[in-house]
């Protein structure tokens, strides 16, 4: 808000943006996240419409008017329709559990080493980090950025997973 307040050359234009923030910011908020499904992505569109109405202060005439909540309600719309546009039209590929990332070696003969080399490396790092360094998987979720729900869920799996190995190695777990 301060940003978009340095852009404003009038006292009178930034007491009346001033108001439009602390007025329409969680309608603006709810508008954007009704499009995007996404805080950040939310937040960003919020931010974007607040440095174009601050660029256009001069258009604002009533603060609570029909008018300017249509005017606010349009930027923000737009804002978040592109930001939406954007993330669509960028390509992303699903994650897959099966996926084979980096092939590592082990030379040794411990058994369970191997079957642990076989998971996939997410699998894996959930597991070292939980197992070999005593992380709590709050932490985990932190250290790779993901959800507390979705480090559970991939422990789970990893487990699984490992079990399934090992047995076909014919490790007693």
């Amino acid at each position: 808000m301060l940003i978009c307040l340095q852009m404003i050359d009038s006292a009178e234009n930034r007491s009346k943006f001033e108001t439009i923030y602390l007025l329409y910011r969680d309608y603006m908020f709810r508008v954007a996240f009704g499009i995007l499904n996404n805080e950040q992505d939310a937040e960003d569109a919020v931010h974007s419409a607040f440095v174009c109405i601050a660029e256009n202060m001069n258009k604002v005439e009533q603060v609570k008017s029909t008018k300017t909540k249509g005017y606010i309600l349009t930027i923000v719309r737009n804002n978040a329709i592109d930001i939406y546009r954007k993330k669509q039209s960028q390509p992303h590929s699903e994650y897959l559990d099966s996926a084979v990332g980096v092939q590592r070696q082990y030379d040794g003969d411990n058994e369970l080493a191997k079957c642990m080399l076989k998971l996939p490396e997410r699998y894996r790092n959930v597991i070292i980090l939980r197992y070999c360094y005593g992380y709590e998987m709050k932490e985990i979720a932190k250290v790779l950025n993901i959800s507390y729900q979705n480090a559970l869920k991939i422990e789970q799996r990893a487990k699984t997973k490992l079990r399934a190995l090992c047995q076909e190695e014919g490790i007693q777990c």
